[in-house]
């Protein structure tokens, strides 16, 4: 059904951006794209070497603020902790487009045997660990610096004003350093001075066809909550459990109790919903029955209605299913990234500037997914689009899939040049054609 609605789809919001034969400045741009193809996989490869974590990435910062700097553009060096904002000013009045990257990588040990694997070494939450860019991150920030590049050189074409955001902390912090990512940068006005009227972003996607341009109007990517969960019983001796009221027990029935929401109480028909119990730490040895049980997992929604009575259900389930045993719960759940959420106006003109950049046959409609972005910080301030780059090529033969946030990520760097020119289109295209 999905393939059917695509060409109907482009029938109808082709007349937001003209169709015609490419312009000179096209055919300028796909020339440049291509020129500093070689340099923007030079980028990635560099950062991707030097990998740093949330809020740690100052020579990543450092480093791009000094490039952008030499291309002339206004820069804000640190914004948000370890980010940076360039601003490119056309000289003449126009919408103000805002481009985002994010910087940071992950505390993974890489091992998918690349010639340029990252090396570093850092502590994490008490534990001694690898860094990698294991999400496309590095990826993304060479792709925007070839952006910054190429607009630069083509300003005098251009009208109104491009603002390049270097985003740090994507990934998420503890609460000692909330808020994080694009949270705080919205705080700090990146969307101000001058006033950005849309926003742009991609995201490479390690699993879809490479060189591919994949999108949804709406909400394209989940809402992402966390949540703390202890249950409080009486200890015992392991060899009389009737003595005690065992944490462990109720614990168990509370995970099996959660997935019921999904299942039987929410309408996955709407949307989807997902509820993760990712930890489960309760006693020190095997026959002593603990007093208290504690459990940590993660919960997935789109739109707010959805979110808040999944909240509610979680803390009613929780609270119930122990009460039943003669424990108690309780539930502290922490609100972090809303739902990702395209502008469908903004969509229906954008599509067209990807067609142009990847052609019509490699630009796909696809279902959301339960994965969320920070992005949605940005979105609900000023209209935005995000979108994903595939970066799996079919002849790419690997024993384990190259998922985001694995040891075994990989991703084709052929892709970038799709990348690259879809975020030209998009840009140039809104600035030329938006009222």
């Amino acid at each position: 059904m999905v393939k059917r609605l695509i060409p109907f789809l482009f029938l109808l919001i082709t007349a937001a951006v003209p169709a015609q034969k490419k312009s000179t400045l096209e055919l300028k741009l796909e020339q440049q794209a291509k020129a500093l193809e070689p340099q923007v996989i030079e980028w990635r490869r560099k950062f991707h070497q030097n990998p740093e974590l949330s809020n740690r990435e100052n020579n990543t910062g450092a480093f791009v603020a000094q490039y952008l700097k030499s291309l002339g553009l206004e820069v804000q060096y640190p914004v948000a902790r370890t980010g940076v904002v360039g601003l490119l000013k056309t000289g003449k009045p126009g919408p103000v487009v805002a481009l985002r990257a994010d910087m940071d990588a992950l505390p993974i040990t890489e091992r998918n045997g690349l010639p340029f694997a990252a090396m570093v070494k850092t502590n994490f939450g008490g534990q001694e660990t690898g860094v990698m860019h294991a999400c496309g991150h590095d990826a993304h920030m060479a792709m925007l610096m070839a952006v910054a590049k190429i607009l630069s050189e083509d300003k005098s074409e251009l009208k109104g004003a491009v603002k390049f955001l270097f985003q740090p902390a994507e990934e998420g912090v503890g609460p000692a350093e909330s808020p994080a990512g694009a949270e705080l940068m919205v705080k700090e006005g990146v969307l101000e001075n001058p006033k950005v009227d849309a926003v742009f972003g991609l995201h490479i996607q390690s699993l879809l066809p490479s060189g591919t341009l994949n999108y949804r109007s709406g909400a394209l990517m989940a809402a992402v909550d966390g949540f703390d969960l202890k249950v409080k019983g009486k200890g015992a001796h392991g060899a009389t459990p009737w003595e005690g009221i065992d944490p462990v027990v109720v614990g168990c029935q509370i995970v099996d109790g959660l997935q019921t929401i999904v299942s039987r109480q929410t309408a996955l028909t709407e949307a989807a919903a997902v509820i993760t119990v990712g930890t489960f730490h309760a006693g020190i040895r095997r026959n002593i029955i603990p007093e208290e049980a504690i459990l940590q997992g993660t919960i997935r929604t789109f739109g707010p209605e959805m979110q808040k009575k999944v909240h509610e259900k979680i803390k009613l389930t929780a609270a119930k299913i122990a009460e039943a045993s003669g424990a108690t719960a309780d539930v502290d759940i922490q609100v972090m990234y809303p739902a990702t959420i395209n502008d469908a106006k903004l969509t229906a003109m954008m599509v067209p500037s990807l067609a142009k950049a990847a052609g019509k046959e490699n630009v796909n409609v696809i279902p959301a997914v339960t994965m969320a972005e920070d992005f949605s910080f940005y979105q609900q301030k000023v209209p935005g689009f995000f979108f994903f780059l595939g970066a799996y090529p079919a002849d790419m033969k690997l024993e384990k899939k190259p998922t985001h946030h694995t040891a075994d990520f990989m991703i084709d760097e052929n892709s970038f040049s799709v990348g690259v020119k879809a975020l030209l289109n998009v840009t140039v295209d809104y600035l030329t054609y938006s009222k």
